[in-house]
C-alpha cells in the first residue's frame, strides 16, 4: 500500500457569489478571522502527513502562488523591527522549497476536469483531494482521521456526513455497507436523489483520498450536470473496479463558498481562539440585543 503524500487544491473557481469583494480577490484569500480560508485546508493536509501540496489554479489566482512563496521585503522589515512572534508565524506556514506545485486549469470544465489537471504532478500514486469552499472544526482534522482509514482499508475514502434526510437532493449521497475499522463499505453513489430514491442520509462533504486510476477514467470522462466533467461520475466508474469506504466525520463544517457559511465560521473559529474568544462572545451577545428578531424583521 502507497503511503498518501500528495493532496490536490481545485482553487480555479471565480467566487461569483462573494462579488465584488472576488474582482480583486480569490474566494479562496477571504479571511476566516486572521488567515485565509485556503491556509485551514492546508493545514488540515500537513496534519495528515502530506508532503506535496498542488493547486490546480486559474486566471487571477497569481495572488494564492504569491501567498505561499516567501516575502522578502516583508521578512526584511520584520527583522529590522525584531518582530520574532510574527517571523515565526510565517516561518511555521510555509511550505518547504519545492513541496508547493501550481497548474493551470484553462477553461471551467468542472472538478473531475480540475483533478486530471493535476494528472503529471501525481503520478501514480494515490492522493488526498480537499475542496478549499469546505473548512472542519475537529480537535483532529478530517483528513487526518481519513488516511488512518485508508491504513486499514486501501481501496479509495470519501468523508462524509448526515443530512436531513428530506434534504438529499442537494447533495452527493452514498450507500452505507457494513462498517470496515473507523469507517464503512460504500455501496453505492447518487448524485442529489429524492429522498424516497436515496441509499441513505450520509453525502459527501469535500476530502477524498483516491487512486491514480480515476485520471484515465476523467481522460475520456463525457460532460454530466451543468454540463461539466463530474468528479462523481467518475468515481461511479472507478467503483466497478476498486472499493470505496466512507469516514463519518463528525465535527462541524462551514461551507466557505456561501455567506451564511463564511459568517458561521467566522463566528465559530474566532469563539474558538483563546486570545480574542470572550471578548467576541461579549461583543456577539451586545449584538443580539440590539437586532430586531427575525420574525419582526420579515414583517416590515
Amino acid at each position: 500500500m502507497k503511503k498518501v503524500r500528495k493532496a490536490v487544491f481545485p482553487v480555479a473557481g471565480l467566487g461569483t457569489r462573494f462579488l465584488p469583494a472576488t474582482k480583486a480577490i480569490p474566494k479562496e484569500m477571504l479571511t476566516v478571522v486572521d488567515r485565509p480560508v485556503i491556509q485551514y485546508v492546508v493545514d488540515e493536509a500537513r496534519e495528515a502527513g502530506i508532503e506535496h501540496l498542488i493547486f490546480v489554479t486559474g486566471r487571477n489566482k497569481g495572488v494564492i502562488e504569491d501567498y505561499f512563496d516567501i516575502q522578502v521585503e516583508l521578512v526584511g522589515t520584520l527583522q529590522e523591527r525584531n518582530k520574532q512572534k510574527e517571523l515565526d508565524l510565517l516561518d511555521s506556514l510555509q511550505p518547504r522549497p519545492g513541496t508547493a506545485s501550481f497548474t493551470r486549469q484553462q477553461a471551467p470544465l468542472g472538478l473531475g476536469h480540475a483533478v486530471w489537471c493535476a494528472r503529471d504532478l501525481v503520478g501514480g500514486e494515490p492522493f488526498a483531494l480537499l475542496l478549499p469552499d469546505m473548512i472542519m472544526q475537529a480537535e483532529r482534522g478530517c483528513l487526518a482521521r481519513m488516511v488512518e482509514l485508508y491504513e486499514q482499508t486501501g481501496g479509495n475514502v470519501i468523508s462524509v456526513e448526515q443530512c436531513d434526510p428530506q434534504s438529499t437532493e442537494k447533495y452527493g449521497i452514498v450507500g452505507r455497507g457494513e462498517d470496515v475499522g473507523t469507517g464503512f463499505h460504500i455501496t453505492g453513489m447518487v448524485e442529489k436523489p429524492k429522498p424516497a430514491e436515496a441509499p441513505s442520509n450520509f453525502y459527501i462533504s469535500g476530502r477524498y483520498i483516491l487512486q491514480p486510476e480515476i485520471f484515465s477514467i476523467l481522460e475520456t470522462q463525457e460532460k454530466g450536470a451543468g454540463n461539466e466533467i463530474q468528479l462523481t461520475d467518475g468515481m461511479l466508474k472507478l467503483a466497478a473496479s476498486q472499493e470505496f469506504y466512507g469516514y463519518h466525520f463528525t465535527g462541524r463544517t462551514f461551507d466557505c463558498g456561501s455567506k451564511e457559511g463564511f459568517i458561521q465560521a467566522n463566528v465559530a473559529f474566532a469563539l474558538w481562539r483563546p486570545d480574542i474568544r470572550n471578548r467576541v462572545f461579549d461583543d456577539i451577545g451586545e449584538l443580539l440585543q440590539t437586532v430586531e428578531p427575525a420574525e419582526q424583521l420579515a414583517a416590515q
